[in-house]
């Protein structure tokens, strides 16, 4: 069974720093771009962070440039998000979500949500003092 598990969220004082983890089982992550996405109370889902199957290629948000950042271990099925100077407007569930690559290059990675198929449950984050 195809599954992403997210944890390490929580509660943070503004400033502080958090890393959240995507757990991959049932497929191999390496065939697999992934991405984080978050929903703020009352707001739409939006585009947080994505990574290319080979974990070279990047991009973020521009909210979240130069303070979190996005990178996975293939050998241990897992991404990760480290998010650091967090602010109130951090605040929202995120989610991990994968896009099966097949033949496409590795290198290609999607800010779409509409691009990925499988989605984990997610986690909280509350950024308050």
């Amino acid at each position: 069974q195809v599954q992403l598990v997210e944890s390490g969220g929580g509660l943070v004082q503004p400033g502080g720093s958090l890393r959240l983890s995507c757990a991959a089982s049932g497929f191999t992550l390496s065939t697999y771009a992934m991405g984080w996405f978050r929903r703020a109370p009352g707001k739409e889902r939006q585009f947080v962070a994505a990574i290319s199957g080979s974990g070279v290629y990047t991009d973020y948000a521009d909210s979240v440039k130069f303070r979190f950042r996005i990178s996975r271990d293939n050998v241990k099925n897992t991404m990760y998000l480290q998010m650091d100077s967090l602010r109130p407007e951090d605040t929202g569930i995120y989610y991990c979500a994968a896009h099966f690559l097949g033949a496409v290059s590795g290198s290609t990675y999607f800010m779409s949500s509409s691009s990925y198929e499988t989605w984990g449950q997610g986690t909280q984050v509350t950024v308050s003092s």
